[in-house]
Formats: structure tokens, C-alpha cells, sequence
């Protein structure tokens, strides 16, 4: 007899969630997954929010119910609409409830966590920077969003800006590789998750085992 599961979807706006977008793509791995590990869908939550940031999710509250009361298994579509917020992992972790995000299933808990840290925290760094820099801009006289105000200084900010965010990237990069490295993964089998789940180098090529040692090495 199969085992009963609950899928638990996530889409950032009501327009996205009205339309589908993204949606159906969520549905589609989560049926797939099942399948492939004679799984039973019997229902189905879907979450709509307009950001990454809030700390309750009445429809994951409802998934994490209904699968206890059922003995089931959450089947979470994708988790990096997840595993952006400490508070949310921690409540997901703490309810007892077993659960799989189908887009990176050998993730444990371990792993799971210190991306939702890392991620956090970075968007807690880029919050504060965008604050102060619009609070220095406004302070000079300078009305935001004008294409005027766009100096070569500007311009030196936003490729900045765009240089951090690869730095933030490959921090959420190290942070999952250290996770697999502790599980006892080689530098080769890292790689190969690294490329299976999306992540890419900063040229955007597939890893090697080389990559993967040089960037836990900077991680220490």
C-alpha cells in the first residue's frame, strides 16, 4: 500500500497564483516525485504571498496538520521559495512532520537550515545597504528614479551591487557544498548535485571537484 502525501506549493503574487504561472510547474515535479516513490497525492496547498519575509504560512500550517493527522509525507515543490526564512524552517523542522523538497531530496535538515540562514542573512545585509544608499541620495538633493541621476558613480554602485550579489550567491553555494561535504559526499558526487540542482559556477559552467575544494577552502 502506497503512502499518503500532501504537496505544499508557493507562488509570490495573487496574479501568479490566479494564473498558474509557475504553479503548474510545482504541481508537475511533486506528481513526478510521487510517482517515482509510489507516493499517493491526496491533497493539495497552495500559498500565495507577495513576499520572501513573512513569518506565518496559514496554507503550510494546514499542510503540516493534515499530513499528521493523515501519517503522510509533505511533499514541498521547490525549496528555495522555502528555505528563506529561519523562523519558517525552524517551525517546519519542529512539527514533527516528515516532508521532502522534491526539487533537492537528499537535503537533511542540516542542509535545509543553513541555507535558510545564509539566505536570511544576506537579505537582511541588502536591505540595509539599498536603505542607507537611498537615504545618502535623498540627503544630497538627488530625487530618486531619475535617469539623470544616473553618474558614472551610479553606475560604478550598481556593478558593485551586481559583484556582491555573486559573492551572496557563492556563499549559498559553499554553505550547501559544506552541508554534503560533512554527509561524507566527494568533491566529485558535490559537484554533480551542485550542476543537478541549478547552481552554477560565477561563468556559468558545470562544477568540477576542483571548483568545489577551492570554494569550501575560502569558506573556512
Amino acid at each position: 500500500m502506497s503512502t499518503p502525501a500532501v504537496a505544499y506549493y508557493r507562488v509570490s503574487t495573487a496574479k501568479q497564483g490566479q494564473s498558474g504561472l509557475g504553479l503548474e510547474a510545482q504541481r508537475a515535479a511533486v506528481l513526478s516525485y510521487a510517482r517515482s516513490q509510489d507516493l499517493t497525492l491526496v491533497e493539495e496547498f497552495t500559498e500565495i504571498e507577495t513576499g520572501t519575509r513573512k513569518r506565518r504560512r496559514p496554507q503550510l500550517e494546514e499542510a503540516l496538520s493534515h499530513t499528521r493527522r493523515i501519517g503522510g509525507v509533505l511533499l514541498i515543490a521547490k525549496l528555495d521559495r522555502l528555505a528563506r526564512n529561519v523562523a519558517v524552517v525552524a517551525t517546519l523542522m519542529e512539527s514533527g512532520v516528515r516532508f521532502v523538497a522534491v526539487d533537492m531530496p537528499e537535503a537533511d535538515n542540516l542542509t535545509i537550515h543553513v541555507m535558510a540562514a545564509v539566505a536570511e542573512r544576506e537579505a537582511q545585509l541588502i536591505s540595509s545597504r539599498t536603505k542607507a544608499a537611498l537615504a545618502a541620495r535623498k540627503a544630497r538633493g538627488l530625487k530618486l528614479g531619475k535617469a539623470e541621476n544616473l553618474t558614472l558613480e551610479a553606475r560604478k554602485k550598481g556593478a558593485e551591487v551586481t559583484r556582491q550579489r555573486a559573492i551572496r550567491d557563492m556563499r549559498t553555494v559553499a554553505a550547501y557544498a559544506g552541508a554534503l561535504r560533512s554527509q561524507g559526499l566527494t568533491l566529485r558526487a558535490i559537484a554533480l548535485q551542485l550542476d543537478q540542482h541549478g547552481f552554477q559556477t560565477r561563468r556559468g559552467g558545470p562544477w568540477s571537484p576542483t571548483q568545489v575544494k577551492r570554494i569550501l577552502d575560502r569558506s573556512r
